[in-house]
């Protein structure tokens, strides 16, 4: 998740209650997408009023891929299969459970134009058991290529989360009062234990901010409380507000929760489980969707890509990301955890244009060795943006705290500094949301297949139209950069021509003390730092009885 699967330690056999023709899951494509009544002059007859609000802000018109697919053929296909799992209007296809005979009278069938084997095997019936065999003890991969996950219990204070929040500007945009209040996340995932009773996450169930939950592998479940608790961490690192614990950037936003990962197993499916995740959110106004999952092997080796799939167009999941961006929604998707295969080691749908993957950095700044690499298949940058991702806090599903390595980690903290912004420039479209988060990263004016455009931080994505068009002295304190990836700092602060400038290591030590001056109070004040070694350090500014103090990155 990025694949959550089950480590060779932990041998999972399925048993599955079949006949003796085995059933299995397949995607039924169809030619044709012919309509009763319904019209494109008329969205608001399949489409809700949140949905349409989004399609009015982003300037965009419903079209074809928001038809429903043709009831008339899911009823024949009703009488053919054993049950259909769900319908993709996007992909203009079923997704079925029959077995080979079935399948048979299927591709007859006029209207169907293919037929793909997309996961062998499936209990149908809610009532059924899913039994496994323990053969030795639990470890539970973040991927089977990255550092498995590590939940250790942690003596929590703030600053262990100030690190991860500080990075991005999260702590700045609290500060301005932007918390991603109006804005809707979606988290797709392996499921959400314990979020409606963990205490950092519990007041999205009572303050109903969960305003959707489904689980696409079985649909017939009624909640997604359930199942692996890779989606919890992950929904922690946007939505937990709890001092001493974790406070992440949007615990404002209402939020979309959707299985759409099988985790015992890897097939095709779980790509269209993501694309009707999709659709479904979207039938829901979502604003954001943080992904935290991608392919590229599978259990079934027919089924892997090759890096020429990457070339976001035949994945798809990919197909699904890009439909959703074109449709207003800023996709946030972790880029993956094959770093240790080199350049072009991405995941689908971090490949998809139009969407944000991200990328893992380490304490220091660098690349985490884990985070993948770009370029895609046709040789576009990836991944866009990076945070941390090497064991940053978060919650687990039992409410206690713990940390773990991925970029399945990263992701959803871009997402949550985006809620923020959106909530702040509710008139940004989605690429001019997306503009302004690269605009404000670390390598923007040297982007590489390792970071992408690097870093982004809230400060300059927030306040730099306002720069660009109204000048600096609009801005009464500002550190930039922050991360620091070169030797000269420069410090908006006060209204004279002289200041007292520190810098102090986090041990208390000060490392610079010294007066500055400037002939111009509109300008920035410059700081050179010469062998300042990589870390975090913070600034103090004093101007007569008026102090400010940040924490400054030094990459």
């Amino acid at each position: 998740m990025d694949r959550i699967r089950f480590s060779m330690v932990f041998v999972c056999l399925l048993f599955l209650s079949l006949t003796a023709q085995a059933q299995n899951r397949y995607a039924v494509h169809f030619k044709y997408k012919p309509q009763n009544g319904l019209s494109l002059q008329s969205p608001q007859d399949f489409l809700t009023q949140k949905a349409l609000q989004r399609r009015s802000r982003e300037g965009i018109q419903a079209d074809s891929l928001d038809l429903p697919v043709s009831a008339r053929y899911l009823n024949e296909l009703a009488g053919l299969s054993n049950s259909i799992l769900y319908a993709s209007k996007w992909m203009n296809a079923a997704v079925v459970v029959a077995d080979q005979a079935s399948v048979a009278g299927i591709e007859a069938l006029p209207f169907v134009e293919k037929v793909e084997l997309i996961a062998p095997g499936f209990l149908t019936n809610p009532g059924a058991r899913i039994r496994y065999k323990v053969f030795a003890s639990v470890t539970l991969e973040t991927n089977c290529e990255t550092p498995k996950l590590n939940t250790r219990e942690l003596a929590v204070t703030d600053s262990q989360y100030d690190f991860q929040n500080q990075l991005i500007g999260i702590d700045k945009m609290h500060e301005e009062g932007f918390t991603g209040k109006g804005v809707t996340v979606a988290v797709f995932d392996a499921g959400f234990p314990g979020t409606n009773t963990a205490s950092s996450l519990s007041h999205l169930a009572s303050n109903n901010q969960i305003i959707g939950q489904r689980d696409f592998v079985r649909p017939w479940n009624v909640e997604v409380f359930m199942d692996n608790q890779h989606g919890t961490n992950v929904l922690s690192l946007i939505a937990a507000n709890e001092p001493g614990k974790l406070i992440s950037g949007a615990y404002d936003s209402d939020y979309i929760l959707v299985i759409t990962e099988e985790v015992a197993t890897e097939y095709r499916v779980e790509e269209y489980n993501w694309v009707r995740g999709a659709e479904y959110a979207d039938s829901l106004g979502v604003d954001i969707i943080n992904s935290s999952v991608g392919y590229w092997d599978f259990d079934d080796p027919a089924m892997n890509y090759t890096l020429e799939d990457l070339d976001g167009n035949t994945a798809i999941i990919t197909k699904g990301a890009t439909i959703a961006a074109q449709k207003g929604i800023l996709i946030v998707n972790s880029v993956g955890n094959y770093g240790g295969r080199g350049v072009s080691s991405l995941v689908a749908p971090a490949d998809a244009s139009g969407i944000l993957s991200v990328g893992s950095v380490n304490t220091d700044l660098s690349r985490s060795g884990f985070s993948s690499q770009g370029p895609t298949g046709d040789g576009r940058l990836k991944p866009e943006l990076a945070a941390f991702g090497a064991s940053p806090v978060l919650i687990r599903s039992n409410g206690s705290v713990g940390s773990s390595n991925g970029t399945s980690f990263s992701a959803p903290q871009i997402a949550a500094l985006a809620a923020g912004l959106w909530e702040a420039r509710p008139e940004w479209t989605k690429d001019e949301l997306i503009d302004n988060l690269l605009r404000s990263a670390t390598q923007f004016d040297n982007p590489d297949n390792l970071l992408g455009y690097g870093i982004p931080n809230f400060f300059d994505a927030y306040y730099g139209e306002i720069l660009a068009v109204e000048g600096a002295e609009n801005i009464e304190w500002k550190v930039y950069p922050n991360p620091l990836v070169s030797d000269e700092i420069s410090i908006h602060f006060g209204t004279g021509l002289q200041s007292n400038f520190s810098l102090i290591d986090l041990t208390g030590k000060t490392l610079i003390q010294a007066e500055l001056s400037r002939v111009d109070a509109k300008a920035p004040y410059r700081v050179q730092l010469n062998g300042i070694k990589p870390g975090m350090y913070l600034i103090q500014m004093q101007e007569g009885a008026y102090i400010k103090q940040t924490k400054l990155v030094r990459r």
